[in-house]
């Protein structure tokens, strides 16, 4: 029998956004989304620490604004728009501030 090769860094990741995804939405009602409230709550917890440190409150602004279909929900899609968005943002700021080595 073949052995199944251990999930890799990036699948982890991948099943940890879906995850969080999971255990905030359904609480409003549609388990695939998130309602504004479950959003809030999902910032405030598992975002608490940037959004501490913010120095742009016009980002939070947008994130906590962010309905894309103005409908009050958020699907699993977009709800990943906003968090790629603020990877990119971690890894410039990191590249601005240590450019010669490697985030790990």
């Amino acid at each position: 029998m073949a052995k199944i090769p251990s999930p890799t860094e990036t699948a982890w990741c991948i099943k940890s956004l879906i995850a969080v995804f999971q255990k905030y939405a359904g609480k409003d009602g549609y388990n695939c989304n998130l309602s504004k409230t479950e959003f809030l709550s999902f910032i405030n917890t598992e975002l608490a620490a940037f959004t501490k440190n913010q120095k742009d409150p016009g980002v939070l602004y947008r994130m906590k604004k962010l309905d894309v279909s103005s409908d009050g929900q958020l699907d699993f899609p977009k709800f990943l728009n906003p968090n790629g968005g603020l990877a990119v943002a971690c890894h410039d700021s990191f590249l601005k501030a240590v450019p010669s080595q490697k985030w790990t």
